[in-house]
C-alpha cells in the first residue's frame, strides 16, 4: 500500500468508529411498546434517526434537521434539511416545530434527542427579540474570529431560544434522553450542538466578554439585554432538567483509538498525540511538523515507520478572501514547516467530510508537495496569507474528497513517518 492509501484506510476506519448505525442502537431505551417522541440536530442527526427507526418497534414519530446534502430516508421521523454553519430560515422553521412538538407534554411522555456537531447552526430559534439577520451576522462574525467553539456557542446560547438546557425545559415534564456523538475538544456536553438538554454554566456575561474580546460589534439594546441578565440560560440545579439523561455514543478519542488499530494491523507505530487539540490552524501544523522530524531523524517520541494521530478542533482568523477549512490550512502550515522532508506524509480532514464551506473533507501532504506546487507556480505563504488552502490544494490535485459522513466527531490528522 501507498502512504496515500494507508492514511485513507486510518480515515476510514476513524469514520466507522463512529457511524450512527453501530453506536446508537445500544443506548435506546428499552423498547417497551409506548410512543416515543424523536427530536434532533446535527451533521449526523438524519442517520441517528434511521439507527432508532430500525430499531424500534413501537409509535415513534419526530423532526431532526440536518446540513443539506446529509439527510437519509426515514418512514417515521421526518427529515429536514438547512444550512450550515450560518443558519437560515429553514434551520429558524426546523427549530419552531420542534420546540412545538415537545410543547404541553406531559411525565407519560418520553422524548428522545438525537444530538451531534452543527446542531448550533441548524437549531436556530432565535430568542424572542432577537432576528435570524442578527444572528446570521453575529454567528458569520465569530467564525471569521477564531473563536474557539466554546466561546462561539457561549454567545449562541444566549441569543437562541432552544440551546443552553432550553429545548428540555421546554419538554418538562417529560423526560428527555439525549444521545450525542461529539464533535467538540473535551466532549463537554453543554458544547456540543450548544448543549440544548443540558444546563448552562456559562453566562450573559461570558458571552458579552467573548463579543468584546474578540470586536464583534452588537446593538446597544441587544448589549443591555445580555448585561441585565434577561437572555441568561437555565443553569445546573434547574428542576426543569431534572428528568434530561445526557449520553456520549461516540466521540473523538474512539475515533482516534480505532484508526490506532487499524495502524497496528498495518505494522505502523501509532501514538495518540491527543483528541482535543486547539489553536491557530497553521501554528499547530507548524507544531506537529517539528514532532513529525522528530521521528524520522531521532526515533523520537516513536520509533517509525510510526503515524501521529491528533482529533480536537482547530481555529482559522480569516484575514483573505480563500477558500477552504480548518484542516487544509493545517496541512498549509505543516508542509511549509516540513520543507519537503522525506518520508513524511499527512493527511487531515474534517469526519463530516466537509471541511470549511467546501466540498472536501480535507487533503493530502506529501514530500513532493512543495516542490510540486513551485513548478506550478503555486506560492505556499501567499495561498497562507489569502487563507486560500482550498485552492491550493486543488491546483496540486491533493484535496480529500468523500461527500458527506453523516457523522462528526470533529477533526482528523494523521501523520505517516517513515515509509516512501
Amino acid at each position: 500500500m501507498s502512504p496515500r492509501e494507508i492514511l485513507r484506510c486510518l480515515f476510514d476506519a476513524a469514520i466507522a468508529a463512529a457511524d450512527p448505525a453501530l453506536c446508537v442502537p445500544p443506548h435506546l431505551p428499552p423498547d417497551d411498546g409506548g410512543r416515543l417522541i424523536v427530536i434532533g440536530a446535527g451533521k449526523a442527526s438524519a442517520a441517528m434517526a434511521r439507527a432508532v427507526e430500525d430499531h424500534w418497534s413501537g409509535p415513534l414519530d419526530g423532526l431532526v434537521v440536518t446540513r443539506y446534502g446529509h439527510g437519509v430516508p426515514c418512514e417515521r421521523i421526518e427529515i429536514v434539511e438547512a444550512a450550515h454553519p450560518v443558519p437560515d430560515a429553514a434551520g429558524e422553521a426546523a427549530a419552531a416545530r420542534i420546540l412545538g412538538k415537545i410543547s404541553g407534554l406531559t411525565a407519560t411522555d418520553r422524548v428522545l434527542a438525537l444530538i451531534s456537531g452543527g446542531g448550533s447552526a441548524l437549531l436556530a430559534a432565535p430568542a424572542a427579540g432577537v432576528t435570524l439577520a442578527e444572528k446570521r451576522a453575529l454567528t458569520a462574525a465569530l467564525l471569521r474570529s477564531g473563536a474557539s467553539i466554546g466561546e462561539i456557542n457561549c454567545v449562541r446560547k444566549h441569543l437562541s431560544a432552544i440551546k443552553g438546557g432550553r429545548l428540555a425545559a421546554t419538554a418538562w415534564p417529560a423526560p428527555v434522553l439525549t444521545l450525542a456523538i461529539s464533535d467538540v475538544p473535551g466532549d463537554d456536553s453543554a458544547v456540543i450542538a450548544s448543549g440544548p438538554t443540558v444546563a448552562d454554566p456559562t453566562t450573559a456575561d461570558d458571552a458579552l466578554k467573548v463579543l468584546d474580546f474578540y470586536g464583534i460589534a452588537i446593538s446597544e439594546a441587544l448589549r443591555a439585554r445580555l448585561a441585565t441578565g434577561e437572555l441568561e440560560t437555565p443553569k445546573p440545579g434547574d428542576p426543569r432538567l431534572a428528568k434530561s439523561e445526557f449520553r456520549l455514543v461516540a466521540s473523538p478519542r474512539q475515533m482516534l483509538e480505532a484508526a490506532a488499530g487499524e495502524a497496528r494491523r498495518l505494522g505502523i507505530t501509532p501514538l495518540i498525540l491527543g483528541d482535543a487539540i486547539e489553536g491557530e490552524a497553521r501554528e499547530v501544523g507548524k507544531a506537529l511538523a517539528g514532532m513529525a522530524v522528530s521521528c524520522g531523524r531521532h526515533g523520537f517520541p516513536a520509533e517509525k515507520p510510526c503515524v501521529l494521530l491528533s482529533g480536537g478542533e482547530t481555529t482559522v482568523t480569516l484575514k483573505g478572501e480563500g477558500r477552504g477549512g480548518r484542516n487544509t490550512e493545517f496541512l498549509l502550515g505543516l508542509a511549509l514547516a516540513l520543507d519537503g522532508a522525506p518520508g513524511i506524509h499527512a493527511l487531515a480532514a474534517d469526519t463530516d467530510g466537509i471541511d470549511g464551506s467546501e466540498d472536501n473533507a480535507g487533503a493530502f501532504v506529501g514530500p513532493d508537495s512543495l516542490p510540486l506546487a513551485r513548478e506550478l507556480g503555486l506560492d505556499i505563504r501567499q495561498a497562507l496569507a489569502i487563507n486560500d488552502a482550498w485552492g491550493y490544494f486543488s491546483a496540486l490535485g491533493d484535496l480529500l474528497v468523500t461527500g458527506p459522513t453523516r457523522t462528526n466527531v470533529n477533526d482528523f490528522r494523521a501523520i505517516l513517518i517513515g515509509l516512501e
